[in-house]
């Protein structure tokens, strides 16, 4: 394989994770949105949530490396190259600001809600 084609991978992800896939890729467009919503009607980022936020990215960081753990037929112990581990590192980091994300979007949506009712 010469070049590197996004159906390839798309393929390869849905074999992998299923419909899951879908769900996952449908949350990240939604977060997405509700992310830069926020921003703009926040106009900035409020650093207290961003702490909260990333403390709970960490653990989603570490639930990406059960994900991967449970969907590929490799688990940690058979990681022998440099590869390998720049593969993990990566897969941890992106599940890391995912869920930062996510925790910081919701968090946010929630305070803005209970300000309003109150």
């Amino acid at each position: 394989m010469k070049e590197l084609d996004p159906l390839v991978l798309l393929a390869v992800f849905q074999e992998m994770l299923g419909p899951l896939l879908w769900v996952l890729l449908g949350l990240a467009a939604l977060t997405t949105a509700a992310f830069v919503v926020l921003l703009l009607r926040q106009r900035t980022i409020v650093p207290r949530l961003l702490v909260r936020a990333q403390l709970l990215g960490l653990m989603g960081g570490g639930l990406a490396l059960v994900l991967m753990a449970k969907v590929s037929s490799s688990g940690f112990t058979d990681a022998a190259g440099p590869a390998d581990w720049i593969l993990i590192a990566l897969v941890f980091a992106l599940g890391a600001i995912g869920a930062t994300i996510v925790t910081y979007t919701a968090l946010g949506w929630c305070g803005r809600c209970r300000r309003q009712a109150g």
